[in-house]
């Protein structure tokens, strides 16, 4: 989906009153959840990610996760906006764990983005690598899904989010 077919969305979005993404921010509690889209179908890659992790998840002893089609959905509009942004980041964070609050019964939620990889081993283990990413694949979560899309240029971009419920 394009940033211009977001257009509408995102502007009721602000009428909501969704404000920083700082977690310092007494605003966070007003915040709104996002109006949830039907997740699109999943593609090759997001199915080859989500069994690395699940595959690493049990070989650390750990339970595999759940796919979650909310979550996949709420993914894909970041990996959009990513896309459209020209720019890989952790922004409106607040407004994607709201709305997987509401729409998922999240308890917890947290996320790890990646830009440019060509597979789904080389994102699985650039996050591996990296100790914060590793601690969201590793931890106390429920369910989990990916979003991986290509801009104009065939480059990829990730979002991949994990919720307890």
């Amino acid at each position: 989906m394009k940033f211009v077919k977001l257009l509408p969305l995102l502007a009721i979005v602000a009428l909501l009153g969704f404000t920083s993404c700082s977690p310092d921010s007494a605003a966070e509690d007003e915040i709104s959840a996002i109006e949830v889209l039907a997740a699109p179908q999943a593609k090759q890659i997001e199915i080859e990610i989500m069994e690395l992790i699940n595959a690493h998840r049990i070989n650390e002893g750990l339970t595999a996760l759940n796919d979650h089609n909310t979550v996949k959905a709420v993914a894909y509009t970041h990996t959009d906006y990513m896309i459209e942004a020209d720019n890989v980041s952790h922004d409106n964070f607040f407004q994607r764990k709201q709305s997987l609050q509401v729409n998922a019964n999240a308890n917890i939620v947290s996320e790890n983005v990646a830009y440019g990889f060509s597979s789904a081993e080389s994102v699985v283990n650039a996050w591996l690598n990296s100790p914060s990413h590793r601690e969201n694949i590793e931890g106390d979560y429920t369910d989990f899904d990916i979003s991986a899309e290509q801009n104009s240029e065939g480059r990829w971009y990730f979002t991949n989010i994990f919720i307890k419920r």
